[in-house]
């Protein structure tokens, strides 16, 4: 079955910097478009980023433009998403997702 295990979370200071991981199983991972989500206490799911199955990035939010990076090795299977000048409204929980598959997410949490 399709797992999704997201790793790499924590807690940074305003401007400090993170590399979250995601490890797919379960799929032919090479074939598809993958996304990084994110979801703050109270307020709806959040769509980060898209990067296509052969490395071209689409769908970035307006507000991580610049400072956050999608990117994806196909030999390892894993997506990532490496996050710079961190903000505290950037605080929420990051998910991995493809198709309607989740994983269960990573902390992210930024104290100003």
């Amino acid at each position: 079955q399709v797992q999704l295990v997201e790793s790499g979370g924590g807690l940074v200071q305003t401007g400090g910097s993170l590399r979250l991981s995601c490890a797919a199983s379960g799929f032919t991972y090479g074939f598809y478009h993958m996304n990084w989500y994110r979801q703050a206490p109270g307020k709806e799911r959040e769509l980060v980023a898209t990067i296509t199955s052969t490395g071209r990035t689409i769908n970035i939010a307006d507000s991580v433009k610049g400072r956050f990076t999608i990117s994806r090795d196909n030999a390892k299977n894993t997506v990532y998403l490496q996050m710079n000048s961190l903000k505290p409204e950037d605080t929420a929980v990051y998910l991995c997702n493809v198709l309607s598959h989740w994983g269960q997410g990573t902390q992210v949490t930024v104290s100003s």
